[in-house]
């Protein structure tokens, strides 16, 4: 079998990157913003090993084609890079850094987690177009988590023109009120997850779909990745996982009564809200204890070091995944810009400067990710009005910018400047943190990894397999 074609490159020179949800909305933005910025930062002597996933072979290969259509287009009329190489630059020396492979996962089949998982970790990735030969992948350097479901049927137009009227359009465009849950969650077939397993100790708990695709199913994925995504010593940079969350995922939006929201909460804010906790608290001491059992995997044995966790947002991006008509989308997407014309942080409309706070998160240095303590800060999309594009701190109800305590004093010496100040965009009824909130959050965090491990640990003796 013949040697992929970064086999003379140095370990060093290699960056892996595993992205979800690549076929569609923000996740073609995000393999297009990765590609474009390894190539405008890293060294010319680095590849980029670039791995989208989808639910299917024909998805997988359009996806293949689209992105390497635009490896192809950026070579070519990029001046930055032409000026970077200099006056011998040749288009083909930066197509050729680039490589893309991908493999199919179904995030709501546990089964096709499992199997995905074991193909990166123990088998060969392919190309399902053919250009390259099926590879074995080292290590994970970065795995972005986009994928995901929104469980919406429509509007409230009378809450709607409530909201607008009374908060005014940006408010009502970032923070909406207005959008319907499907009146029932869909809930998947157990029977069909186990296909031919038979439970050994009685069935094992019900997954609501919304809450497996946006959330379960990740959580599975990172843990079955571990072997790729741990590190064997502290020198090393350590694998990072970017989770993709919501602008709007608050307090409200979770009831543990109802976690998987399969009851009577809106599916989408509910799985956002717990994939901001378990983010945001990984690492903290309070919440070791229950997350421990998760990052110590028998199969990632000899790379004690786990993977960091990080949070991002695509701030306001029109995507089909809200369903809406042509002439209604239009007019969302029309009312979109006039919000970012009209001063809004937030609206980024687009999936290329919606990739933003993912893409940054997964290319920048560690050193400038550690100087800012970025594994705890909620990274959003953020734009100017003329579309220029940056990483933003995001509020987080009960955990603040950077789950510290600041009033307005440490509030109005903010040195960030413009939409990056944290101020800007801010929800209208948001109030500052208490320790008493801060101290909630933690607890909520630990119950969220609770409960997730329970289900882990309940589906892997359901399906089978070992514990670790």
């Amino acid at each position: 079998m013949s040697s992929p074609p970064w086999a003379g490159a140095s370990s060093d020179d290699l960056y892996f990157v595993l992205l979800t949800g690549a076929n569609s909305g923000v996740g073609v933005g995000i393999g297009q913003r990765i590609i474009d910025e390894f190539l405008a930062e890293r060294p010319l002597s680095c590849h980029l090993v670039l791995i989208p996933t989808t639910r299917s072979k024909t998805k997988s290969c359009d996806t293949v084609l689209t992105l390497r259509k635009h490896i192809h287009h950026t070579a070519h009329t990029s001046e930055q890079l032409a000026a970077r190489a200099g006056p011998s630059y040749d288009p083909e020396t930066v197509i050729a850094r680039v490589h893309v492979l991908s493999l199919q996962v179904d995030l709501c089949d546990l089964r096709s987690i499992y199997a995905a998982a074991d193909q990166l970790v123990n088998g060969r990735v392919s190309d399902p177009t053919g250009v390259l030969g099926d590879v074995t992948i080292p290590r994970i350097d970065a795995a972005l988590f986009n994928a995901g479901l929104g469980g919406w049927e429509g509007l409230n137009w009378l809450e709607f023109a409530r909201q607008f009227f009374t908060l005014g359009l940006i408010q009502s465009t970032t923070y909406p009120s207005f959008k319907k849950a499907l009146p029932e969650a869909v809930v998947l077939n157990s029977q069909k997850l186990l296909g031919n397993d038979s439970p050994g100790s009685g069935p094992p708990p019900e997954l609501a779909e919304v809450f497996c695709a946006n959330t379960f199913g990740h959580y599975v994925l990172a843990h079955e990745l571990l072997p790729l995504l741990s590190r064997a010593n502290a020198s090393e940079a350590p694998g990072r996982v970017v989770w993709t969350s919501s602008i709007d995922a608050g307090y409200h939006h979770l009831d543990f009564d109802d976690f998987q929201a399969s009851k009577y909460m809106a599916p989408y804010e509910s799985s956002k809200r717990i994939t901001d906790l378990i983010a945001l608290t990984a690492d903290l001491p309070s919440v070791q204890k229950a997350s421990a059992s998760y990052f110590a995997s028998s199969a990632a044995a000899g790379r004690p070091v786990p993977p960091r966790f990080y949070l991002s947002h695509p701030g306001i991006v029109c995507t089909p995944m809200f369903p809406l008509n042509w002439f209604l989308f239009f007019w969302y997407w029309v009312v979109m810009h006039v919000s970012r014309l009209c001063g809004s942080p937030w609206h980024t409309v687009s999936v290329y400067p919606g990739a933003c706070a993912t893409s940054w998160l997964a290319l920048a240095d560690q050193a400038t990710l550690d100087g800012v303590g970025a594994q705890h800060i909620k990274w959003g999309s953020s734009v100017t009005r003329t579309g220029h594009a940056a990483p933003k701190k995001t509020e987080v109800e009960g955990w603040g910018w950077e789950g510290r305590i600041e009033d307005p004093a440490a509030l109005k010496a903010d040195d960030a400047r413009g939409p990056l100040r944290k101020t800007a965009g801010r929800k209208w009824d948001a109030a500052t943190l208490t320790k008493a909130q801060k101290a909630e959050f933690e607890v909520h965090g630990r119950r969220c990894w609770e409960e997730l491990e329970k289900l882990r640990v309940a589906w892997n003796a359901a399906l089978g397999r070992k514990n670790y």
